[in-house]
Parts: C-alpha cells; structure tokens; sequence
C-alpha cells in the first residue's frame, strides 16, 4: 500500500525544498497570511451589533457587511490561483496580502454603511488572491515527510482561525480600545499585514511554476458566475426566508456549472486540466475535504447558535468552548503522521467515524438543556480530532501526485472546496437549527445530520484504500 509520507524528487520546473531556518520562515509567512483571512470570517459576527449601532446599518447592509467579505473571497479564489500560476504564487501572494491589509486599514476608517461594505468586499479580493498561493508554495517548496509536516500545520491553521476569529472579536469588542467599539477588529490585521510584507518581500523565494498556459477567460467568467450564483444565496438566504430569488440563483448556478464543463472541454488553457482531475488520489480526497468542511462548518455555527441563543452565554465565552475541538483538530492534524505508514488510509475512514460519534456526544451531551459539562468539551475534543485525522491525510493524498505545473490549479481546486464546503455546511445545518428554533432539541436533531454527514464524507473516501486512491 502506498504510504502518504514517501519522499518524492524535485520535479522539472519545480523549486528546491525548502530546510531549516529557511522553511519555518517560509511556512511562516504564508500560513499567517492564511490564518489572518481565515479569522476574517468569523471575527466580524461578534461585532455585529455594534456595528449597526454605530453605522445605523440596515439589516441587508449588515448582512453584506459580514457576508460580502465571504462573497468575492468564494467567487475569485479560482482566478487567484491561475494569477498565481501565471505571475508566480510569490508575487500574488504579496499582492493579495498588500490588498488584504489596505483594505482592513479602509474598513476600521469607514464612516459609512456602504464604505464598509465596499472595503469588506475589497478585503475578500484581498484573500481570494493570497490564499490559493499557501497551497502552491507549500506543493513547490516542501516535498515528502517536510510536506506532510507543512499540510498538518496548514490544517491546525484552519481550525484555530474560526474559532479565533471568535474568541479575538468577543475579546476586542468588549475591550473597547480607545473608544473605538467595532473598528479593532479590522485594524489588529494592519500591523501584521504590514510586517508580513516586509519579511515576506525580503524571504519569500522567486521561483514559481512554469506559467505555459494563459488565463482562460471564458472559464474564469462561467465559473466565478457559477460560484457567486450558488454562494450569495447560501449566504443570505437564510436571514431572508430563503426568497425564490435565491432558489433561481442556485439552479442558474448549475446549469452555469454544466456550461462550464462544457467550455472547458474546448478551452486551450482549461483551469481544470483533465490530467489534473485524473491525478491518483485528488478526486476521492477532495471529496472528503469537502464533507469534512459541511460538517466543521455547520457544527461551529449551530453550536456557537445554541450557546447564545438557547443557553445566554456570551460571544467571548462562546468562542472558548470552542478551544478543545479545535485543539483537537491540530493536534491530531500535526502529528497523525506518527501513525504507521500502513494505517494512514484506513485512518481516514476512522476519523470521520470519531468525528460522527463525537457530533452526536455533542448532541447528546446538550439534549438535558444544560451546558453539557463536562461531556461537551469530551465530546467537542472528540469531534474536532476524528476531523483533523481525517483532513489532513486527506490534504496530503489530494496534492502528492499532482504535477508542479498543476500546482496552481490543485490550490485553487482545493481553496475553493474548502470555501464551498464551509459555506454549504452554515447554510444546510444553519437552517436546520434555525428551523427547530434553537433548544436542545433543535441541538440534538442537527448533530445526528452532521453524524450522517460525517459517515457519507468517509465513504467518498473508500476509494482511497485501494492501493493508489
């Protein structure tokens, strides 16, 4: 059986791995690029109402404000990662961090409801061209055990940004500084960003993929349009009562998706080259990626949803429940490598199974109408590390048999399922929830979908315990 760890040679066209000192700054950078766009999602909600306070936002303008970062980050991530392919993922990756950060600086000076708007939409821009290129850079410049490493440090980057996100609003929020209420939580990225330039213009290494193909508008335009027909629905439908506006955008959306094929098929410079797409391996793992990302996704915010509404807690004690899982997400994304090489693939399918038990011990520990103490946060641990045994081995079987001058087109593949699986899993078990009112019935009935959800992501990945996935 194949081993996921097994060092490959630096391919034509491919940079030289990284070592040492070198490749911790490397991994450095780009993974607190990753971790910054990751917080912005969540960091945001916290600071809601004293937004609307302050702006007299409207409820649609406030919905934008917090989902229109999420909109243009979904929309553009496959674009970004071609720009990567063909400037380097070096150049863009510094373009979308100087975006990201001038756009943040622009959101916590807006004086407006439609400045802030705009400045968040500019933020997803921002993010949509620097995070395709974490996953390039890391294909390029890490090979075998250093890779793995690099992917388990990616995935513990993942599950902290969510739940950071969280806890740094509620803290942020709360501490007011300086009088300036909501502003902090777009301006923490200033200083950061702005360091992150530096060092990354001084270290970050030149040598990028061969940029042999062009950019493919025709696929970049159906795409994108396919993309935002099927996410600005998922995002704002739910607080509008899920209007026929957004049941039309998402079957717009499909049909643009098999438009897209078919464009593809005749396109000189298809951004899913065929070849990729047969890749041993990618199709089965990014499947699972992409349940994995429903689950986590609609599991954070149904739970963060039962500890507000149906409990009272507040949104900084809200976020720390969330520690535990998302520890145990890291930890077992930085070290499942440990395990014996022969057990990696069925590790998979282990994990999913933990995190299912671990969703209805959730449910189960909530169904009293308590606070579930201490069996939630046994439980959320559980959930949060059968997930990160399953995503990372996932992550590393999806890219090790891609070709450097496919790295870029794999990233943005794999970005934009990460993306899409976060937003369909708010969406589908959001509404759920919603839909029961929140209690611990409402809780409980969730959980057990996202078990079912857990065990259908594993079966996507059988196919990867046949030797070469």
């Amino acid at each position: 059986m194949t081993s996921v760890t097994t060092s490959s040679p630096t391919a034509p066209g491919m940079a030289a791995p990284s070592a040492g000192r070198g490749a911790a700054w490397l991994l450095g950078i780009v993974l607190t690029g990753q971790f910054m766009a990751i917080l912005d999602v969540s960091i945001v909600n916290v600071a809601a109402p004293t937004i609307r306070a302050d702006l007299g936002a409207s409820g649609s303008g406030l919905q934008l404000v917090i989902s229109g970062y999420t909109i243009a980050y979904a929309m553009l991530l496959i674009t970004g990662a071609r720009l990567g392919g063909l400037a380097g993922p070096r150049r863009m990756f510094l373009i979308g961090l100087a975006v990201f950060t001038a756009a943040s600086l622009a959101c916590g000076l807006a004086g407006s409801e439609a400045a802030l708007i705009a400045f968040r939409l500019a933020q997803g821009v921002g993010s949509a061209f620097m995070v395709p290129q974490v996953l390039s850079i890391i294909q390029l410049h890490f090979t075998g055990a250093a890779r793995v490493k690099a992917i388990g440090a990616y995935s513990a980057v993942l599950a902290g940004g969510v739940v950071a996100g969280q806890v740094a609003g509620g803290a942020l929020v709360s501490a007011d500084l300086l009088g300036m209420a909501w502003r902090p939580v777009f301006l923490v990225n200033v200083p950061i960003g702005a360091a992150l330039l530096a060092v990354g213009l001084l270290t970050l290494p030149r040598a990028h993929t061969p940029g042999e193909r062009g950019l493919d508008p025709a696929g970049l335009v159906t795409l994108s349009l396919a993309v935002t027909l099927l996410v600005v629905p998922l995002v704002l439908g739910r607080e509008q009562g899920w209007p026929a506006w957004g049941r039309w955008s998402m079957a717009a959306s499909a049909v643009l998706a098999v438009v897209f094929v078919l464009v593809e098929r005749r396109a000189r410079h298809p951004l899913i080259p065929g070849r990729l797409l047969r890749a041993p391996g990618l199709v089965p793992s990014t499947l699972g990626v992409f349940g994995a990302m429903v689950t986590w996704g609609g599991f954070l915010f149904s739970v963060a949803l039962h500890l507000q509404a149906g409990l009272g807690h507040g949104p900084l004690a809200a976020g720390v429940s969330f520690v535990p899982g998302a520890a145990g997400f890291a930890i077992a994304g930085l070290n499942w490598r440990r395990v014996p090489a022969r057990l990696h693939r069925p590790m998979i399918l282990v994990g999913f199974a933990a995190s299912a038990a671990g969703y209805l011990g959730v449910g189960w520990s909530l169904a009293s109408g308590g606070d579930g103490m201490p069996w939630f946060m046994v439980a959320f641990t559980v959930a949060g590390a059968g997930l990160g045994l399953a995503y990372s081995p996932l992550m590393t079987m999806a890219l090790q048999n891609v070709a450097p001058r496919d790295a870029a087109d794999a990233s943005g593949l794999m970005a934009t399922m990460l993306q899409l699986g976060q937003v369909v899993g708010v969406a589908t078990f959001g509404s759920l929830f919603l839909g029961l009112a929140p209690s611990a019935h409402a809780v409980n009935v969730t959980a057990t979908g996202l078990a079912v959800t857990a065990v259908a992501a594993g079966a996507c990945a059988l196919p990867l315990l046949r030797r070469g996935g």
